[in-house]
């Protein structure tokens, strides 16, 4: 399978014993912080970025940067796995949490599409993003998320392999049906659960 991806170069570590049961199946743990992207890097003034919740062709709440970030936001510290079989563990991230920004339009939706600079997508389900799961992170141990990491913002989806966190994110389609997003239609798995190896269609 070929894809339009710039791969970035990380190296391997040896894992301890305390990281062993934190590892998923097939992944060796990283301290760099490899840079994988399609296409271009993106990068949008923050006096031009906003962050939509659209649904069926209308936009349902929008907010600008500085709205953003007079948001409630939550410091976490997880895990990431990418489906290049690398993770790094202990990563530490500030952002506002998805729940927050879904419980300030009505729907009933079952799926979103999350829509980025550059026109990369990638498919969740709502349950996904909800419950303290997903988060639209803006800094990066400590410092603003820096462009080539998805800056100024990133959805954050921890539990899933890392593609499904989308880099350089401006928004959250509303979808009544699944729809796969940009990796999901070059063969990628629809879903992406790390500890489940699902990393390709039939996985």
């Amino acid at each position: 399978m070929t894809s339009p991806v710039s791969r970035g170069f990380h190296r391997r570590s040896r894992p301890g014993d305390a990281d062993v049961g934190k590892l998923p199946p097939g992944q060796h743990a990283t301290t760099d912080f490899p840079v994988l992207s399609a296409g271009p890097t993106p990068h949008t003034p923050l006096q031009d970025w906003t962050f939509s919740i659209r649904q069926a062709g209308r936009t349902l709440k929008s907010w600008t940067w500085a709205e953003l970030m007079d948001l409630p936001a939550e410091t976490v510290t997880v895990d990431i796995h990418c489906v290049t079989r690398w993770s790094k563990l202990g990563t530490v991230w500030r952002g506002i949490p998805v729940s927050h920004l879904l419980d300030q339009v009505g729907h009933d939706a079952q799926y979103v599409l999350a829509f980025s600079d550059g026109g990369y997508t990638t498919n969740l389900p709502v349950r996904d993003v909800r419950s303290g799961q997903a988060w639209v992170a803006f800094d990066y141990e400590g410092q603003p998320l820096a462009p080539e990491h998805g800056g100024p913002a990133r959805l954050l989806v921890p539990h899933l392999y890392f593609w499904k966190s989308a880099k350089w994110v401006r928004g959250l389609e509303l979808l009544d049906q699944d729809q796969p997003g940009f990796w999901e239609n070059y063969g990628y798995n629809n879903y992406g659960d790390p500890w489940q190896e699902q990393r390709y269609a039939g996985d």
